[in-house]
């Protein structure tokens, strides 16, 4: 008899809002994403069409450490903001997400 898998909301700072977003990005349980790790995740939900913000960038990389989300600050929080920009940079087109969105609805592109 196996264990289901630990769901995302079990991670501290990480509620239904953010299990959400990273459903649509394929990531459905919290080992999935603790193997995966915070900048991986952030640029498939990204993909998936979550429109970035910052602070919920550095609050999935506060949870993966069990830390409070609020703990980032100084020389850390300019470093994960420094990823914030390059991940975003790489992966964020409104426009093309939006167009991705609407061929997967449509079955025209693969999902991610």
């Amino acid at each position: 008899m196996s264990t289901p898998p630990e769901p995302v909301t079990a991670l501290r700072n990480l509620g239904p809002a953010v299990a959400a977003e990273m459903a649509k990005a394929g990531i459905h349980d919290a080992e999935t994403l603790r193997e995966m790790g915070a900048d991986e995740a952030y640029s498939r939900m990204l993909r998936a069409g979550t429109r970035p913000h910052f602070i919920g960038f550095y609050v999935l990389h506060m949870a993966l450490q069990g830390r409070p989300w609020n703990d980032c600050k100084g020389e850390e929080k300019a470093a994960l903001r420094r990823r914030f920009d390059a991940i975003k940079a790489e992966t964020h087109d409104p426009a093309a997400s939006a167009f991705e969105r609407a061929m997967n609805e449509i079955g025209i592109l693969p999902k991610g």
